[in-house]
């Protein structure tokens, strides 16, 4: 069995509180998160087991379908994604920042997990739905080139499913960019 994480998002709390209640009755997760986000949107992220997660997420979607926004589950995330969701990753240097944004909270995750195994590229942060009217964004680092392949294929990822907003690389950004960004 493989380590995964998956994730719901409701339109209102009471959904997702009601949500997440039956992920953790229906398998062997652990809540790594549940909150409620911008504007009074509920998202929760578990951890378990693959089959575990994908059993706890398949019962959450069931419970209120008609609220539900997004939902996914992850086999094998890449580690990278933990201390970006909590501003904790250690970023010496930004060679070029790639951006990259959705109007949703579940498919950034997704888009973070693709950039990160698309090409050798450092997550800085994922900003999930906080203060933000319910958008997302990632911010990612390394070279250019790397930078464009990653946000290229996690931007065709969150396509998909309607959820793109907007994207750039920026080479080289200036030194006060950057700190404001780590």
């Amino acid at each position: 069995m493989s380590r995964a994480i998956g994730m719901i998002e409701f339109k209102t709390v009471s959904a997702g509180i009601t949500a997440a209640d039956q992920m953790v009755k229906t398998a062997d997760v652990e809540i790594l998160e549940a909150q409620t986000v911008c504007p009074g949107k509920y998202i929760a992220l578990i951890a378990g087991d693959l089959s575990a997660v994908n059993a706890a997420v398949e019962r959450a979607k069931s419970v209120r379908e008609e609220e539900l926004i997004g939902s996914f589950v992850l086999g094998n995330p890449d580690a990278s994604i933990f201390p970006a969701i909590y501003g904790a990753s250690q970023i010496d240097e930004v060679n070029a920042l790639g951006i990259l944004e959705t109007y949703d909270a579940a498919s950034i995750i997704v888009a973070a997990d693709v950039a990160a195994k698309t090409a050798i590229v450092r997550l800085i942060e994922l900003r999930i739905a906080k203060g933000m009217c319910g958008k997302s964004y990632l911010l990612i680092t390394g070279e250019v080139a790397a930078c464009e392949a990653a946000i290229a294929k996690a931007k065709a990822s969150v396509g998909e499913k309607g959820m793109f907003l907007d994207s750039s690389v920026i080479a080289h950004p200036d030194p006060q960019i950057c700190r404001t960004i780590i």
